[in-house]
């Protein structure tokens, strides 16, 4: 199963995510919600980058991925992010309605 965590600021900004885990819904190559999964957080820390310049630190691995919002950013790099990431978190949710025997979304709150 691919479990997804989302952290969240007391302000309930997106401060990052991980994804760990591996959908096993199919055979390597032919895994549509592993698959899905991979395109929507990459893409996701993609269109950070290239809408708004920053890079978010990450770290990614076979069946993981992890990146986090760094704390220092103008106030509109935070609005033009929180916004990408909340879209984010709207398509991996359809994908969890769909598929949620194989995928997961989870939130935590940072103090």
């Amino acid at each position: 199963m691919i479990e997804i965590m989302i952290r969240r600021a007391s302000d309930r900004s997106i401060r990052g995510f991980k994804v760990s885990g591996h959908a096993n819904y199919d055979e390597p190559g032919k895994d549509i919600v592993c698959a899905g999964v991979s395109a929507v957080t990459v893409g996701s820390i993609n269109s950070v980058e290239a809408l708004t310049g920053v890079v978010l630190p990450n770290r990614m691995e076979s069946g993981y991925l992890e990146a986090a919002v760094p704390a220092e950013l103008e106030e509109r790099q935070k609005e033009r992010i929180g916004l990408i990431l909340e879209s984010m978190l709207i398509m991996l949710r359809t994908i969890e309605q769909s598929y949620g025997d194989f995928v997961v979304v989870k939130e935590t709150a940072e103090p």
